[in-house]
Parts: C-alpha cells; sequence; structure tokens
C-alpha cells in the first residue's frame, strides 16, 4: 500500500496568505459589485463546495458517490419543511444542512457496506428514491415546485448579500474543516483506504468509521451547498434540486481540476465556472465540449490540472504530508457485501 508521506509544508504560508488575501477582498464584494455579479460569485462558491466535497468522498477516501444531489436537495427540502414548521428562515437553512448531515449518517450504515460500483449504484439509487418520496409530499406540489416564502419578504438586495455572505462563510468553514480533517488521524486513515482498503485494514484502520465520518463530512457540504443555492434561487424543484447533474459537474470539476489533490477542486470549479460564463450560450455544444474535456484530461491528465502545476513547479501547491502510523491501536473492522 502506498501511503501518504510528509513531503514538506513550506509551500503552505504562502498559501495560506492567498487564501487570506481571496477571503478578503471576497468579504467586500457586495461592496463594489452589482447584483448580477454577486449571484454569480453566490454561484462559483456553491460550485466549489461541491467539488471539495467530492474530492474528499472519492479523491481521497476511494468513495465515488454518484448520488451527493441528495443531499444537496435534501438541506433545501429540510429547510422548507423546517419554515413551514415555523422556524425562522436563516436558521432553517442550517439545520436543513445539518439535516441533510443526518440523513447520510443514516444511509452510511448501509451503503458503506457495498463496494465500488456496486456504491456508485446505490448511491445513484438512493438519490433517485429520495427524489421521489420528497415529489409526494403536498409542501413540494410535485414537479410543480415550491419556493421558500419567508425569504421573498427580505429586500432583495439584502437577501442576494446574506446568501453570499452565508456561501462565503461556509467555504471557508468547509475548507478549513477538511484541512484539519485530512491531517488527523482519521484524515490518513481515510486516505490510507483510497490507496488500498485491504491493506489500511491489515494495519487496524477502522474502515466503517472512517468512511462514515467522510461521508458525513461531504453530505454537510453538499446540504449547505444546497442551502445557499435555495437562498439565492428562492424556488425549489424536486428535477432541479435533485438532479443528477449536480454529480455530473462534481465528477467533471475534481477530474478536471485534479483529484486527490487540495488545490484541484479549487481549479477545477472556477474553470467550470468561465466555461458556463462564456460558452453556456452553445446549449448542446458546450454540453459536448465538457464532456470532451473531460475524456481528454483522463487520458493526457490522469491527475488534472493541478498535476500538471505540480510536475511543472516540481512540488504540490500545497502539501498535506502527514504518514500513517505503522501500529494504530484500533480494532480491525471489514467491509463486506450483505
Amino acid at each position: 500500500m502506498t501511503t501518504p508521506t510528509h513531503t514538506g509544508t513550506k509551500p503552505l504560508p504562502l498559501a495560506a496568505l492567498g487564501a487570506l488575501m481571496l477571503l478578503g477582498a471576497a468579504a467586500v464584494l457586495p461592496l463594489v459589485a452589482g447584483a448580477s455579479v454577486v449571484d454569480k460569485a453566490t454561484t462559483l462558491l456553491v460550485y466549489l463546495l461541491l467539488a471539495t466535497s467530492w474530492n474528499l468522498l472519492a479523491g481521497y477516501a476511494g468513495l465515488v458517490s454518484v448520488g451527493q444531489q441528495a443531499f444537496f436537495g435534501l438541506g433545501g427540502y429540510f429547510a422548507l419543511r423546517l419554515v413551514d414548521g415555523g422556524v425562522d428562515a436563516w436558521p432553517a437553512l442550517l439545520l436543513g444542512a445539518a439535516g441533510a448531515a443526518l440523513a447520510a449518517w443514516l444511509l452510511s450504515f448501509y451503503v458503506l457496506r457495498l463496494k465500488d460500483g456496486e456504491f456508485a449504484v446505490a448511491t445513484w439509487v438512493l438519490a433517485e428514491a429520495i427524489r421521489i418520496l420528497v415529489m409526494l409530499d403536498p409542501l413540494v406540489q410535485g414537479e410543480t415546485g415550491t419556493s421558500l416564502i419567508a425569504l421573498n419578504a427580505v429586500e432583495p438586495t439584502l437577501r442576494r448579500n446574506l446568501a453570499y455572505a452565508l456561501a462565503l462563510a461556509a467555504l471557508a468553514g468547509v475548507s478549513l474543516l477538511l484541512w484539519w480533517l485530512l491531517r488527523s488521524p482519521t484524515g490518513l486513515a481515510a486516505r490510507a483506504l483510497g490507496d488500498d482498503d485491504e491493506a489500511a485494514v491489515s494495519l487496524g484502520v477502522r474502515a466503517m468509521r472512517t468512511r462514515q465520518l467522510i461521508y458525513v463530512v461531504a453530505a454537510l457540504a453538499a446540504g449547505l451547498a444546497g442551502v445557499i443555492w435555495l437562498a439565492s434561487a428562492i424556488t425549489f424543484l424536486p428535477r432541479t434540486n435533485f438532479g443528477v447533474q449536480w454529480s455530473v459537474l462534481m465528477l467533471f470539476m475534481v477530474l478536471v481540476g485534479g483529484l486527490r489533490s487540495i488545490e484541484g477542486p479549487y481549479i477545477g470549479a472556477l474553470l467550470l465556472f468561465l466555461l458556463q460564463e462564456t460558452l453556456g450560450h452553445l446549449g448542446a455544444w458546450y454540453l459536448a465540449g465538457l464532456g470532451a474535456l473531460a475524456v481528454a484530461c483522463a487520458l493526457w491528465l490522469p491527475d488534472g490540472l493541478a498535476g500538471a502545476l505540480r510536475r511543472w513547479r516540481g512540488r504540490p501547491l500545497i502539501s498535506l504530508g502527514g504518514h500513517l502510523p505503522a501500529s494504530t491501536p484500533v480494532a480491525v473492522e471489514r467491509r463486506h457485501t450483505p
């Protein structure tokens, strides 16, 4: 098994300084930009949330899910249900994301016992089943959908800026959480499982518990993205909020940006956003171009643009470092299929 090894962390201070500068510039954006720019920036932040969470799940833990749209949609749905029950809109959005994470924890006891293709198919099937169940709720009104009426009462500029602020805070918080998690013993164990799960288990890694935590954290990030989308768009349409296109976009961003790298999802999300803004009007040709780009990266840049940048620089932009201890005092726990 190839375990992560310490490769030095000298690039981190410069990267951290750059991140702080970007965060500061992003924080003042609503003060200097118009409504359309703030809306587009919110969309970019949602993409960044989704890309970083899917990279954690598939890139580091080896859990290739095509059902993360379930938690994106559930975040918004739970928020709608809470508001309908009398909870204020903004707290309901945060609680909705937490509800998506709770749903992921419950589902993890089943889906994480499946491997590889079985896991991928099961996550997609569950996402579709959840979408159908949500559509049966009279509040959602089937395919017609509904809207978060409570936010319609908020002055549009204020609502737009609050949604943007929530997105920025969520991305900053999730990014810090993932950085800490991937350098923690649990993160090191997840990285080892992503390399070779059988060898990791033989070293004493608790596969089920480790993957459960990763799965729940990724669902929390997807749930946050879902409630931010709802706060920005107001409308909730099951076919949109639970659409498989979200998983397709996650796969594209991470594959093109660079799987199993810290900077890869950010590069991929920014590239997708720029392509949408410049070529989105081409319709089917735009989608075909995205597919061709993804295939080209898979063939000639298997480690994505971040990998190409790493080879050019001779070192990664951001190094996680760390290694899995040879003797981990935990019980061995093997996965099995039902």
